[in-house]
C-alpha cells in the first residue's frame, strides 16, 4: 500500500522520475505522489470541474515528451460539457483547453485518457445515457477519440472519431504490436474488451457482449457478466492485459495471444481491496492500482481510498 486517505481517485499517470500524478473525481484535486509512496502533495485544484454523479475530474495522461514540455492532460466534466484540458506542472494553475464539447451527463461520461504508441492522444467517452449518441458520427459521445496533442484530428483520418458504437469506455491500453484495446461497461449483461481499429464499430446499442451483427461490429476479445467486472482502467505488461473492476472488486488478468485475441481471464485479489478504478504499469515493473470505495457506491474502510502497489504476475 502506497497511499491512503484519498477521495475517489480516478486518473493515474507517471512522470519520468517515477513519481505519479493522481486525480480525485469529486474534489477536483491533482495530487503528486512520491515514487516510493507516502503523503501526496496537491499540485492543483481544477476549478472549472463540476462534479456530479459519475462526472468530475476524471482521466489523466502525461505527455510522452514531458521532459521537454512538462504537459499533463486532464479529462474534466464542467457545467457545460466534458472536455480535455492541459497544464504545465511548473504553472499548474493555468489550464489550456484542448478539446471541448464532449457530451456530459450524470452517468456514462467515459473519461479515460492515454497516449498511444503513435504519439497521439486517445480518449474514451460515454453515451451519457443517450444511446443514440454512440452510433452518431457527428457526436463525440460513445466513442474512442484520437487526436494530436493540440486536439486536432489525426491527419490521415480527418476525424476525431477513431471507433464508435461504444457505451462507456473507461480503459485504454496497447500491446507490444501497437494494437489498441478499449474496455467498456455493458448494460445489464456483459462488459467487454474490444480490440479497436480506425473506423471500427462496437455495436452499441444494437449489440451488447458477443455478437458481430453479421460482421458489421467488433467481436469482443473477452466479456464478463456485469457482476464480475464493471471494468475501468487497463494496462498491458508483456503479453498480459490487466483490467481494474469496480462492481467485480477484483483485478482481471487477461492473457493476450499476440494476434489480437485473448485466452481465459483470471481474477486476482477478488474482494480484497474493494472497488478498483484504475491500474497502470509503473516504471519499476509493478502495477499501481486505485481503489474507488468512496465514490458513493463502495463500502469504504477507514484507510480508503488507497493507491496500491501490486506485482505484475
Amino acid at each position: 500500500m502506497l497511499v491512503t486517505g484519498l477521495e475517489a481517485p480516478w486518473g493515474l499517470g507517471f512522470l519520468p522520475n517515477g513519481e505519479a500524478l493522481v486525480t480525485e473525481r469529486d474534489t477536483a484535486r491533482v495530487l503528486r505522489i512520491p515514487a516510493t509512496g507516502g503523503r501526496p502533495v496537491e499540485l492543483t485544484t481544477v476549478e472549472q470541474a463540476a462534479p456530479q454523479g459519475e462526472g468530475g475530474l476524471l482521466g489523466l495522461a502525461v505527455s510522452p515528451t514531458y521532459a521537454q514540455d512538462r504537459l499533463v492532460y486532464l479529462y474534466v466534466t464542467t457545467e457545460q460539457d466534458n472536455r480535455i484540458v492541459r497544464l504545465r506542472t511548473d504553472t499548474p494553475e493555468r489550464l489550456e483547453p484542448v478539446l471541448t464539447g464532449i457530451p456530459k451527463g450524470t452517468i456514462h461520461n467515459g473519461g479515460r485518457l492515454a497516449f498511444g504508441p503513435d504519439g497521439l492522444l486517445y480518449a474514451g467517452t460515454g453515451d451519457t445515457g443517450d444511446t443514440s449518441l454512440s452510433q452518431d458520427p457527428r457526436s463525440l459521445g460513445g466513442k474512442v477519440l484520437r487526436m494530436t496533442p493540440d486536439g486536432q484530428p489525426a491527419e490521415a483520418a480527418g476525424s476525431l472519431v477513431f471507433s464508435r458504437g461504444h457505451r462507456n469506455v473507461q480503459g485504454l491500453a496497447w500491446d507490444d504490436a501497437g494494437r489498441a484495446y478499449a474496455v467498456e461497461f455493458g448494460q445489464n449483461r456483459f462488459d467487454e474488451v474490444n480490440q479497436v481499429v480506425e473506423g471500427s464499430n462496437g455495436g452499441w446499442p444494437e449489440v451488447e457482449g458477443a455478437g458481430s451483427g453479421g460482421g458489421r461490429f467488433l467481436e469482443p476479445v473477452t466479456t464478463w457478466e456485469t457482476s464480475e467486472a464493471s471494468p475501468s482502467g487497463a494496462t498491458v505488461v508483456g503479453d498480459t492485459l490487466y483490467v481494474a473492476a469496480l462492481r467485480g472488486q477484483r483485478l482481471w488478468r487477461v492473457p493476450l495471444d499476440g494476434r489480437g485475441g485473448a485466452g481465459e481471464p483470471r481474477a486476482l485479489y477478488d474482494g480484497e481491496f474493494g472497488r478498483l478504478r484504475a491500474v497502470q504499469a509503473a516504471p519499476d515493473g509493478t502495477l499501481w492500482a486505485l481503489t474507488s470505495n468512496r465514490d458513493g457506491r463502495g463500502d469504504p474502510q477507514d484507510d480508503d481510498d488507497r493507491v496500491l502497489r501490486l506485482p505484475a504476475t
